[in-house]
């Protein structure tokens, strides 16, 4: 709650017309939150039509926030205790705010009910625990330019999709196509070869891309970094982050043959001409191959 930065309503709903545009003032964080209209957001006929949007922390307000050119507050820290952003509730646990936001409420008389709704709860796999959204900075393919080229390669025949009906499953995923994270915070898979440049004496921004560098190797990455700041002392840092499992397959039909060195395996063996998989991955794995070879190669890496 501490983290919203809206209250949405529809904008068709008769009860809130007179608050479209209007402001109301948070009970604990004394911030100031527009009263917006969406209708994808709010449905009138659910609760009391008006629902509390967190930008930062949920995949859907997300989206609203977006649309909506809202705030994004970051109220969590990365052990799941609460940060500066939470008010009089930072350094706590989240489940231990949820039950104290109850208590202050009723104390302030705003209290109303507590009613059960079915909702969908991630859950890790690994732990059981609840997983809350979080956001943090990620590495993005742009992936219409490589799309293209993929669309086109099956519009001349280059690369036959069989059967043919999954053609139209094809041009749907890449001529809609949105850019690609590839970055997971995991501790397994192939580590982003990207490095932050850590300047002596100065403290800058990781997510100002300017001082980033990639390399094969730290040895490739530092004389990267030499060259873009020379006569300055620093450290680097590689990300810890690894790379998204689609995009490191996406890579194999040329990486096992040794590219980017041209090979012998690789002279004889890529492109090849047939790959057979299931259709339920055509997008997540066979279109990223195909985008990948292309680019990297010139070549598709099969032709059926």
């Amino acid at each position: 709650m501490v983290g919203d930065t809206a209250i949405a309503v529809n904008p068709n709903d008769e009860r809130y017309k007179h608050l479209h545009g209007k402001f109301v003032r948070h009970p604990f964080v004394n911030r100031r939150i527009p009263i917006i209209t969406d209708a994808e957001a709010a449905d009138m006929e659910f609760g009391t039509g008006a629902v509390k949007i967190t930008p930062a922390h949920d995949f859907n307000d997300w989206e609203v926030g977006k649309r909506n050119n809202l705030q994004f507050i970051n109220i969590l820290n990365e052990d799941g205790t609460y940060n500066d952003n939470a008010g009089p509730y930072k350094g706590m646990m989240r489940f231990h705010v949820r039950r104290k936001i109850v208590e202050d409420l009723k104390e302030k008389g705003l209290y109303v009910e507590t009613t059960d709704n079915p909702m969908t709860i991630p859950i890790c796999s690994m732990t059981g625990d609840v997983i809350e959204p979080l956001m943090k900075p990620q590495w993005w393919v742009e992936c219409k330019t490589l799309a293209e080229p993929a669309i086109q390669a099956v519009h001349d025949g280059e690369l036959e999709i069989a059967p043919s009906r999954t053609e139209k499953e094809w041009f749907r995923w890449l001529e809609g196509i949105k850019d690609w994270c590839i970055s997971r915070q995991l501790w397994w898979g192939h580590r982003i070869p990207a490095y932050f440049v850590n300047i002596v004496g100065q403290s800058n921004d990781p997510c100002d891309t300017a001082f980033w560098v990639a390399g094969r190797d730290l040895d490739e990455a530092t004389r990267r970094a030499k060259a873009k700041f020379p006569g300055v002392d620093f450290e680097l840092e590689q990300d810890p982050d690894v790379l998204d499992t689609w995009f490191s397959s996406g890579l194999w039909p040329f990486a096992v043959m040794g590219w980017p060195e041209n090979t012998e395996d690789f002279e004889k063996f890529f492109p090849t001409t047939f790959m057979e998989t299931g259709w339920d991955i055509l997008f997540f794995w066979v279109t990223r191959m195909v985008m990948l070879g292309i680019y990297l190669t010139g070549k598709s890496p099969f032709s059926k």
